[in-house]
């Protein structure tokens, strides 16, 4: 009997929190016919608007008893799906009668609400997380995680790890294989390295108000430079020790920390785009050499840079290979 799952929207739900992991369970029922059935559900019934101005059809909630899985979106309306009790008592009922209840990005602020997440540990979007935890302080958030399972409860952060939260479930009714063939119709990654962290600060300093822009644009396309807290103080005109506390209370992480980001984030898409030779992208991105590389991808990634070099080919040549 194919397992249904509903995902639960709301007036100004972010549109991909739903539609990305759908994409996922369709491709992953055409592997495997009859597996799942896939439902819009909504306490409002009808056309529901997304932040993005598009709209989609979301049926009645139904009985929480022929819920396979529960799926929460995100978006600006989860603080008012979250208290809103019809919505509250149908995720708790789900996560009572259904198999497993999972929610993307700040749709945890509605299992939260529930009472699901006390004394678990859960993840939500990084930008969120400071208030998410101050109205939540029994939840044990763990912010940096792309993806977390305690029990029958999932989370999951940001827009697109709705995706990564997806195949993780696809997985583990399907087995690694379907989902390893889900992720590569995607042209995704099945598990991406690294944890949100990596994302958060680079997009923080790349805000257009921020303190500290034409710095980084100075640092992105000086990369091969030294780059040192003093040279960056300098670039700023300020002094070293102002720089970097100011520069750590505006971005989050200190200076230093910020431009190795940059430098493995550069250096991972040159290297997934296909530039030949590991030593060539270090020097180009200011490692000096293919060891000192090696040892930033594996505290900022958790992986070296030869796990990452073109994936794309290597996906392509797994899925065009005979059985």
């Amino acid at each position: 009997m194919p397992r249904r799952i509903s995902f639960l929207v709301f007036p100004q739900f972010q549109i991909l929190d739903a539609t990305g992991p759908i994409a996922a369970f369709e491709i992953a029922e055409r592997y495997r016919p009859g597996t799942y059935t896939l439902h819009m559900v909504a306490v409002s019934p009808g056309s529901i608007a997304s932040t993005s101005g598009v709209c989609v059809q979301a049926s009645p909630l139904g009985r929480a008893d022929a819920v396979d899985t529960l799926i929460v979106a995100g978006g600006e309306g989860s603080r008012g799906a979250a208290i809103c009790a019809k919505t509250r008592r149908f995720v708790s009922t789900c996560a009572q009668r259904s198999r497993r209840v999972a929610s993307v990005c700040s749709g945890t602020y509605v299992l939260a609400a529930a009472g699901l997440l006390d004394g678990r540990r859960a993840t939500t979007h990084w930008s969120v997380t400071a208030d998410f935890s101050r109205r939540f302080p029994k939840v044990r958030l763990d912010a940096d995680r792309i993806y977390v399972r305690d029990g029958k409860i999932w989370s999951s952060a940001g827009i697109t790890a709705g995706i990564d939260l997806a195949l993780a479930l696809i997985s583990d009714d399907l087995g690694e294989d379907i989902a390893r063939r889900t992720a590569q119709q995607l042209v995704v990654y099945r598990r991406r390295p690294g944890g949100q962290s990596q994302f958060s600060p680079l997009l923080q300093m790349e805000r257009a108000d921020g303190r500290f822009g034409e710095l980084w644009d100075h640092v992105r396309t000086h990369l091969r430079e030294r780059l040192s807290v003093a040279d960056l103080a300098r670039l700023s005109c300020m002094s070293a020790r102002n720089f970097s506390r100011v520069f750590t209370e505006e971005v989050g992480i200190a200076p230093a920390k910020a431009v190795e980001r940059l430098r493995v984030d550069t250096a991972r898409a040159a290297l997934e785009s296909g530039t030949p030779g590991i030593q060539q992208v270090a020097e180009a991105c200011g490692f000096g050499n293919a060891e000192r590389m090696r040892r930033s991808f594996l505290r900022v990634l958790g992986a070296p840079p030869s796990a990452l070099k073109r994936p794309g080919r290597r996906a392509l040549a797994a899925e065009t290979a005979p059985p």
